[in-house]
């Protein structure tokens, strides 16, 4: 074997450590992202399971207000509702001078 073959040889075997380094690192790296992505999964998981109860309660809490409201309070719902729209109107009518 000549010395420009060792040299070769050498540069080949440094530059093999080296990308096997990386592909060591890289495989770290990965495994620590997949982690990282299974414990995302865990938390939206977890939120998405708490939005699907809020959302629950909320349905539950829309229809016990319903089921409670009495003339009354609906009477005087419908007069806040029409004075809230009378002043969109009337913020409306000076946007459109």
């Amino acid at each position: 074997m000549t010395e420009e073959d060792k040299r070769l040889l050498n540069t080949f075997e440094g530059k093999m450590r080296n990308l096997m380094y990386l592909f060591e690192e890289q495989k770290k790296e990965i495994s620590s992202l997949r982690q990282l992505l299974s414990e995302k999964e865990a938390e939206i998981e977890r939120v998405e399971n708490s939005r699907k109860e809020l959302e629950s309660k909320y349905a539950n809490l829309k229809m016990a207000r319903i089921i409670s409201i009495n003339d009354d309070e609906l009477r005087d719902t419908k007069k806040r509702l029409a004075s809230l729209v009378r002043e969109v109107d009337k913020c409306i009518a000076l946007l459109n001078e």
